[in-house]
C-alpha cells in the first residue's frame, strides 16, 4: 500500500501502474476542491506537491530495473517525470537568461521575434486544448500571469524542493487555509 509520500495521488497512481492496472482519465469526473487563494498558500502547495513527487519517484526507483509493467512504468513514467518535472524545469530558467541577454546584448528585434514566437506557440497550444475540452476561450487573457509570475514561481518551486531532497530534509504537509470557496460554488451550482 502506498504511503509516506506527500503526494498520495501520484503515490498511488506509481503503485497502480507498476502493479500491472491501467490508470485512465475520466472526462466526466467532477472533483469539488479548494484553490489556494495567495500566492503564499499556491507556493506552499505546489512546493508540497513537487516535493512528494519526487519522494514518489525515489520510492518507485526499482521499477526502472524491474520486468513487466513495472519496469515499463519505470522506464517510461520515470523518465518522463524525471525529464519533464525536475530537468527541465531546472534549466528552463536559462531560457529566460538568455532572453534578457538577448535584449541587452543582441538585435531588440530578433529577441523580440523569438519572443511573440514562443509566445504564439503557448497561444495557439492552449487554445487547442482548450477546443479539445470544448472550454471557453476566456481563460486565456490570464496566460501573461502564467508566462510572467507562474512559471517563474514554479521554477523556484522545483529548485527549492530539489535542493531539500538533495540534502535530506523533510517536509512537513503545510495545511492550506480554507475559505469556503468551493463549498460556495457547490451551492451555487443548478441541480
Amino acid at each position: 500500500m502506498p504511503c509516506g509520500a506527500l503526494a498520495e495521488d501520484t503515490d498511488l497512481t506509481m503503485a497502480l501502474c507498476r502493479a500491472g492496472w491501467r490508470v485512465v482519465y475520466e472526462e466526466s469526473a467532477i472533483a469539488w476542491t479548494e484553490a489556494p487563494s495567495t500566492v503564499r498558500q499556491l507556493w506552499k502547495q505546489r512546493y508540497r506537491w513537487c516535493y512528494g513527487t519526487l519522494q514518489a519517484m525515489w520510492k518507485h526507483r526499482r521499477s526502472l530495473v524491474e520486468t513487466g509493467s513495472a519496469g515499463k512504468f519505470g522506464r517510461r513514467g520515470l523518465t518522463y517525470l524525471a525529464v519533464f518535472q525536475m530537468l527541465l524545469p531546472l534549466l528552463a530558467p536559462l531560457v529566460d537568461v538568455f532572453a534578457v541577454y538577448g535584449l541587452l546584448f543582441q538585435s531588440v528585434a530578433q529577441a523580440g521575434a523569438v519572443w511573440l514566437g514562443f509566445t504564439a506557440v503557448q497561444v495557439l497550444s492552449a487554445l487547442y486544448a482548450l477546443r479539445l475540452d470544448k472550454e471557453k476561450f476566456e481563460p486565456l487573457w490570464t496566460l501573461p500571469l502564467q508566462i510572467f509570475v507562474y512559471r517563474q514561481l514554479m521554477y523556484l518551486v522545483v529548485v527549492q524542493s530539489v535542493v531539500t531532497a538533495l540534502l535530506g530534509s523533510r517536509l512537513r504537509w503545510h495545511r492550506m487555509q480554507r475559505t469556503g470557496s468551493a463549498t460556495d460554488t457547490l451551492q451555487r451550482q443548478p441541480a
